[in-house]
């Protein structure tokens, strides 16, 4: 029984650890390539994964900074974002962060990029408590969603 719960266990590792590594630049849509080279064209050491069925997300480096961005299988692009220091962020989201959010740490925050807006995300943080904060540029509060334990990768 115990060797049977072995080799199950090393298979679920082993599919696991195949399932998250990146795909080939070979497996990307011609479309999807296209698109992303157009939008990004400095872009640099770019690794692509499939994020659904029909989207495909490129990691790269751009300007020394850390981005990623997601482009439907028909090179349509959908979304770009990229971690900022705690710096960067507004100063009237940093006035909403320490009004209803006192006593929170900034684990991450980022710039997401969409065709019709950008909205800035703010992971916080507070001892098991955890959430996910988006503000539009203005610094409104837009959306509160909690971070559940499995949600983290």
């Amino acid at each position: 029984m115990n060797k049977s719960l072995s080799i199950l266990s090393i298979g679920i590792l082993l599919s696991a650890g195949a399932c998250a590594q990146g795909h080939s630049e070979k497996d990307v849509p011609v479309a999807v390539k296209s698109a992303f080279s157009q939008k990004f064209p400095d872009a640099k050491k770019v690794s692509w994964d499939m994020e659904s069925a029909t989207e495909w997300e490129a990691e790269f480096k751009l300007d020394g900074k850390e981005y990623s961005a997601n482009f439907l299988t028909d090179g349509t692009w959908q979304e770009t974002e990229h971690e900022i220091k705690t710096t960067e962020i507004p100063e009237s989201i940093k006035q909403i962060l320490a009004q209803d959010f006192a006593g929170f740490k900034i684990e991450e925050a980022e710039i997401s990029e969409k065709s019709d807006a950008s909205v800035y995300e703010v992971a916080v943080e507070k001892g098991e408590e955890e959430w996910e904060l988006v503000f539009d540029t203005n610094g409104k509060l837009l959306e509160k969603k909690a971070i559940e334990e499995d949600d983290e990768t």
